[in-house]
């Protein structure tokens, strides 16, 4: 958020207590906004580091990985996608918090207290709860968040299945304060509490005593992301359960947990994970008669309908036996390993192209974003044996080839997937287009020499 010397101030063991919130005031607490480290990107790799650390530990204690690679890969493509605007704006939760702050504020708390640093640990946590809370209770927030409860799986990776859309709703509830918490200091708690709620994706990890009491566990956020009846609606904490057991929302751990929505949407495209429930939003609110009726249906709950109670009736939940099979992918085992390598390759890309924002152009930034959604969306396609796969990736080729040329992608990065990608042509040369393909790779190898 500031320049590269700013950031590279967060050492290696702040980078591992920042995501359990082992900090303290002394050594985070900063004078301005631009001051303040992008703690999230620089813990990024410990993300990864989690991830293959929970991965052994699962498959030594249950015989298997801890969910599955189609899963996992689109959860992780869902973060990539919920961070893409950062690179052409500022968060809209920063944005409208200095303006209020700017135009509104009450009073000044000074940023360097150890008192104003914990008020707003509280403030953010605090309001996070209603955020989380009101996202499972009005339907058009729902409508965002539901992204990251779309996973049938309960892992490290859910952590990062996130929307793009439900940060135009959040900031809301943080905006009370910016009448008198300085920005940096709630720029601090905004991201240690969203790094904090990674690690409690998981199953690795059972009970943790006393703690259960007082903070947000693995165990207690099993039962928020579960469909289990009993688990609806429960558990809306971030750090702290308190806020939960306060107004009545907690839920202890206690029957087998069958994770991801209540009408599993059974896909791992991009798009549909992100936005197949604004559709139905849309769909429903034409066909719900009444002017009042189609204003339910935009802010009551997700499970309302007309003559029902605002948040739905429970028993037309469906009913959980704890045999449930998670959705995953028919994709043979070949073709599973190319989405693989080709997810990499992006996500490399993607960390660059992050690098690299300050001397890009607009117009740069944009075809590369939309490279990345092509990608992505590619991924999904195959994981979801489209019928119409083929035809993606070998345009997403072209696209590539399109790039290389005009310069917005590396040779290097070009020579490296060069291999993988004429695979995919061959795909396509099976389904009768071979002359098509082979003409394509014969278009790649020139390029590339």
């Amino acid at each position: 958020m500031k320049n590269p010397e700013a950031q590279q101030d967060v050492s290696v063991s702040q980078r591992i207590r920042v995501m359990f919130y082992v900090m303290k005031p002394s050594e985070t607490s900063f004078q301005t906004l631009e001051e303040v480290p992008d703690y999230v990107r620089k813990a990024t790799p410990f993300f990864i580091s989690l991830m293959l650390l929970e991965l052994v530990v699962g498959w030594i204690r249950k015989g298997k990985p801890p969910g599955g690679l189609d899963d996992a890969l689109t959860s992780m493509s869902a973060g990539i996608v919920s961070q893409l605007p950062r690179l052409f704006y500022r968060s809209i939760e920063l944005t409208s918090y200095v303006y209020i702050w700017e135009n509104y504020r009450l009073i000044s708390l000074p940023w360097d207290s150890p008192w104003t640093w914990y008020l707003t640990f509280l403030g953010v946590d605090f309001g996070y709860y209603w955020f989380h809370r009101m996202a499972h209770e009005v339907n058009i927030m729902w409508a965002g968040h539901q992204t990251h409860h779309s996973s049938e799986g309960y892992n490290l990776s859910t952590a990062l299945r996130q929307s793009v859309l439900q940060i135009y709703t959040s900031w809301i509830f943080y905006s009370p304060l910016a009448l008198f918490i300085p920005p940096s200091v709630y720029a601090v708690h905004l991201q240690f509490n969203l790094l904090y709620q990674f690690w409690i994706h998981t199953e690795v990890i059972d009970n943790l005593g006393p703690l259960e009491l007082i903070l947000n566990t693995p165990s207690h956020h099993r039962v928020h992301h579960g469909r289990n009846r009993y688990c609806i609606d429960k558990n809306f904490a971030g750090t702290l359960i308190i806020w939960d057991r306060i107004f009545g929302t907690f839920e202890a751990e206690n029957e087998k947990v069958v994770y991801g929505l209540t009408h599993p949407i059974n896909t791992f495209e991009p798009f549909k994970v992100q936005f197949h429930h604004l559709v139905n939003i849309w769909t429903t609110f034409w066909a719900t008669p009444g002017f009042f009726n189609k204003f339910s249906v935009i802010f009551k709950g997700p499970g309302w309908g007309p003559g029902k109670p605002r948040l739905g009736l429970i028993e037309e939940i469906p009913e959980v036996e704890g045999k449930e099979v998670p959705f995953t992918s028919s994709a043979s085992q070949l073709l599973k390993i190319y989405v693989l390598v080709q997810f990499t390759l992006i996500l490399a890309f993607y960390e660059e192209t992050f690098a690299d924002k300050a001397v890009l152009s607009q117009v740069s930034l944009l075809l590369r974003v939309c490279f990345i959604i092509l990608t992505l969306t590619s991924i999904g396609f195959l994981l979801d044996q489209r019928p119409k796969a083929a035809v993606l990736e070998t345009l997403r080729c072209l696209v590539f080839l399109g790039l290389c040329r005009a310069g917005h992608l590396k040779p290097c990065f070009s020579s490296l997937s060069f291999a993988l990608e004429e695979a995919a042509l061959q795909l396509k040369s099976r389904n009768g287009t071979q002359m098509f393909s082979e003409k394509l790779v014969a278009m790649k190898a020139r390029s590339i020499t």
